[in-house]
């Protein structure tokens, strides 16, 4: 199996070596991911700059080839399909994020989204977050991973399909288990700070408080997190409202 990972964090972060350190006994690994953290980039592609690519040495005996690249994650993906690989991998894993990415969040994570890019080629992808922003386990979550690609073998996703994996900051045993879960709902409190530069310029800083509307029920990402859970949803990009569709063809709308 050839496996390409990439993430949000930068090809430096703890998440993407302790990915490469577990699959490199099972799977030829490749690394193609931002030259620095590009967090909550969402689905942003690199049109305004060339995109340079950089072959580096990761930390990894045996961890094969890798790229950083002074894009988004999902450029990353893009460049590493038509470009620098020359075939396509049979698995992209985006991660280990630091950091949750439930919910709502997935419309702007960049984790995510370098895995919806390997959809749209037609490649299993998944992503992976740890639901900690301190004393990251990555280890732990890799190890999570690795199972979890083991147990998923030859199975199939519809087509345009990823699998959105959350792993609460936990040591193995004290994890509950696994549980499929759908989206859930965040909403963030923003507070823009207003502050001055040395020029007396007025500028803000975005903080935001996060407040989860669905932490009570295990049936959800975020609740299953919270309780104890791997969170496992499957998730696609297409964002039409069938439900609605149908409806709106009656209400005669014209020019």
């Amino acid at each position: 199996m050839h496996i390409l990972v990439t993430n949000d964090d930068g090809i430096n972060a703890s998440g993407i070596i302790s990915l490469v350190s577990e699959f490199t006994p099972i799977a030829k690994v490749t690394v193609v991911a931002p030259d620095r953290e590009r967090s909550a980039t969402g689905h942003a592609i690199t049109f305004h700059k060339p995109l340079r690519a950089e072959e580096v040495q990761l930390d990894v005996e045996g961890g094969g080839r890798a790229w950083a690249v002074n894009g988004t994650p999902s450029d990353c993906v893009k460049l590493a399909i038509k470009a620098l690989l020359p075939e396509p991998p049979d698995l992209i894993v985006s991660g280990i994020n630091r950091g949750p990415n439930l919910g709502t969040d997935v419309l702007y994570s960049g984790t995510v989204s370098a895995a919806i890019e390997g959809i749209l080629f037609g490649i299993p992808s998944i992503a992976v977050s740890l639901a900690a922003f301190t004393e990251c386990s990555f280890a732990t979550a890799a190890h999570i991973t690795r199972t979890l690609i083991h147990q998923i073998g030859g199975r199939s996703l519809p087509p345009h399909t990823l699998l959105n994996v959350n792993i609460p900051p936990l040591p193995l045993h004290k994890l509950r288990g696994i549980k499929i879960s759908r989206l859930g709902f965040r909403e963030y409190k923003n507070i823009f700070e207003e502050r001055r530069d040395p020029r007396g310029q007025i500028y803000y800083w975005l903080g935001g408080q996060v407040v989860d509307c669905d932490e009570e029920s295990v049936e959800v990402d975020i609740g299953a997190v919270k309780k104890g859970y791997v969170s496992i949803t499957p998730v696609h990009f297409d964002l039409t409202n069938y439900e609605l569709l149908e409806e709106v063809k009656t209400w005669d709308l014209s020019l």
